[in-house]
């Protein structure tokens, strides 16, 4: 999967809390290069590419400082372009269906792409290593 297709989903405002944590921001100015702007993009995409994101192994892990928080991956992307990443929360707090991607970026997406509720984007991934599922 290097790309695929995604519609804009309103999410439940909850992003802009994550993405301005201290820790978050200083390991996406690491990993990512770039400090993420408050919030995320939602997208709804079909149920298999949806799946596929979260079993993708590699990209990069956000890890807090505090063990009781959880952590993430994000796997480095582009939306139409921009610079951007894919968040995959630990399974025990996903609050979105694998149907609903989560996408961080420098800058409002919705503002800089001039895109509203239901409009499509593509996204492109830098890569995408599957888990090996057990036999």
């Amino acid at each position: 999967m290097d790309s695929f297709n995604g519609r804009i989903v309103s999410g439940r405002g909850e992003a802009a809390f994550f993405t301005g944590l201290d820790w978050v921001v200083e390991q996406c100015r690491a990993k990512l290069g770039f400090a993420p702007a408050p919030g995320t993009l939602n997208l709804l995409v079909e149920k298999t590419a949806g799946e596929r994101l979260a079993n993708c192994r590699n990209g990069y892990e956000l890890s807090s400082p505090d063990p009781a928080f959880c952590s993430a991956r994000v796997l480095p992307a582009t939306v139409e372009g921009l610079p951007a990443a894919v968040i995959v929360p630990e399974e025990k707090v996903r609050v979105h269906d694998t149907a609903i991607i989560e996408i961080l970026a420098p800058v409002n997406l919705r503002q800089a792409l001039k895109r509203q509720e239901n409009d499509p984007v593509t996204v492109s991934l830098t890569a995408c290593e599957d888990n090996p599922r057990p036999v």
